[in-house]
């Protein structure tokens, strides 16, 4: 493992005043900690397929736990082919109390040496960032809330209800154990999705404002066949199965799903237009106010960042057709991918899509794997309270608001037992420093200390 800076005090510099909180200050024993955690469990190669390092990761994160004073007995760490989930848990004093579950996740997506500049399961912490598949997409962040709760530990305090923390094992594929995990924990009183949510860094490196996910879209996968009889290419015909599901394609790709807000994507676009100029702020206020402005619906639905934030989108993703170069195709078909707003039924949405296509001969069917219809959480009162007050502490001034996330985590297979979950990662990022599932990855190590801090709060004010 190969460590380019070592010591905390070196690795802010660099950084934005604003981020460093005292930076100069020597690490303490917990923000050494996060980051020791963060390299080791990036070495780890916890990617699905032949060689997945996620139970071995688990049983290492697991050892940390154990040294840090949670009882062996009181975690578990399942295996679910070929991954695991671990679930760990520091009982509170009121057995009746229900718990409150801390989530993420510790599988990546995969990340091919030969396309990085640095190897990607190679840690390295360098200009103020540490790079390395896991930096952002959340090895991290989950070893930035480990360190916060030992240090708790340390510091003797006990909660009122069951802390529980728990990370799943193919959140980044299948979701398999993100259901199960969240079917054994079923009666919590709340979830707080470390993988969601979190602030934003102007180009300079000042925080913006941070966002608090409450709701997020449904996944569903949808696919299109067009079939035929077939023939020699030598005489064609009019009704071609490539050239059916072709035309259905472009209807589909031109349509637009009637744009729709709930209390969270309002209370977003209002106040994240305090934030920006020009037309994008003009577009996202006049959204807020009206959903069926067509001027503003135009502009958030150019900006990539946006579009998904006004309603259901659909796109096509694959497609394939024919079986010989020189045979009329008997079959074509493709992928359909929608990211649907909550409390819209995947159902309803293939039906629309099926009405848009406007040829009966294109046959549709769900094939969507791995997600459930979920609809937003409540905004309660405690954890709104909480989480300001955690940020308040850790960025003062700095505005907090809810967001709506256009991907999939594993917040919705706990809204789907009724339970509220809610993105709450106090990681701060620029736009251009994100990302997450490319090449690259990197975060900025000056997150560390307010991280923690924040985490303390938090952790503290919803397990009484």
């Amino acid at each position: 493992m190969r460590t380019v800076v070592a010591a905390m005090t070196i690795a802010f510099a660099g950084m934005s005043p604003s981020m460093t909180h005292a930076a100069d200050a020597p690490a303490t024993p917990a923000e050494t900690q996060a980051l020791d955690i963060a390299k080791r469990a990036i070495a780890f190669r916890s990617v699905a397929g032949p060689g997945n390092q996620t139970p071995q990761l688990a049983a290492y994160l697991k050892s940390v736990l154990v040294a840090g004073g949670f009882a062996t007995d009181e975690i578990s760490i399942t295996p679910v082919d070929d991954t695991a989930y671990m679930i760990a848990r520091w009982p509170g004093t009121d057995p009746k109390a229900k718990p409150l579950v801390i989530s993420g996740h510790i599988d990546v997506v995969e990340a091919k040496p030969a396309d990085w500049q640095r190897d990607p399961f190679t840690p390295v912490v360098e200009n103020g960032y540490l790079f390395g598949r896991g930096a952002t997409d959340m090895k991290f962040d989950a070893a930035i809330a480990m360190a916060a709760l030992l240090q708790m530990k340390r510091e003797g305090f006990r909660p009122r209800r069951d802390i529980i923390l728990e990370f799943s094992g193919d959140e980044e594929t299948r979701m398999k154990t993100s259901a199960l995990i969240a079917e054994k924990l079923k009666n919590a009183e709340m979830v707080l999705n470390i993988d969601g949510g979190g602030g934003h860094l102007a180009e300079d490196g000042k925080p913006q404002f941070f966002t608090w996910q409450g709701a997020e879209k449904t996944y569903a996968d949808f696919e299109l066949t067009v079939t035929n009889p077939g023939g020699h290419s030598s005489a064609p015909r009019k009704l071609n199965a490539i050239n059916q599901l072709s035309a259905a394609l472009v209807r589909i790709g031109n349509y637009r799903f009637t744009p729709q807000v709930n209390d969270v994507t309002r209370t977003f676009f209002v106040e994240a237009a305090k934030h920006k100029t020009g037309a994008i702020a003009d577009a996202m206020r006049a959204f807020a106010k009206n959903p069926a402005d067509e001027k503003a619906i135009a502009v958030l639905a150019a900006d990539p960042a946006y579009v998904g934030q006004i309603g259901t989108t659909c796109v096509a993703t694959m497609v394939s057709g024919g079986h010989a170069l020189n045979a009329l195709p008997q079959r074509a078909t493709a992928n359909i991918n929608c990211r649907i707003f909550p409390g819209v039924k995947p159902a309803a949405v293939m039906a629309e899509l099926s009405r848009v296509a406007a040829d009966p001969a294109v046959a549709f069917k769900d094939v969507t794997e791995g997600s459930v219809p979920n609809d937003a959480s409540p905004v309660r009162a405690d954890f709104v309270a909480a989480v300001t007050k955690a940020m308040a502490k850790t960025y003062p001034g700095v505005p907090v608001f809810p967001s709506m996330a256009a991907g999939a985590s594993d917040s919705m297979w706990f809204r789907y037992h009724g339970v509220p979950s809610y993105g709450a990662s106090p990681m701060f990022l620029k736009e251009s420093d994100d990302f997450s599932h490319g090449l690259n990855e990197r975060t900025p190590v000056a997150n560390i200390r307010p991280a923690i801090a924040y985490y303390r709060s938090l952790l503290t004010d919803l397990s009484r």
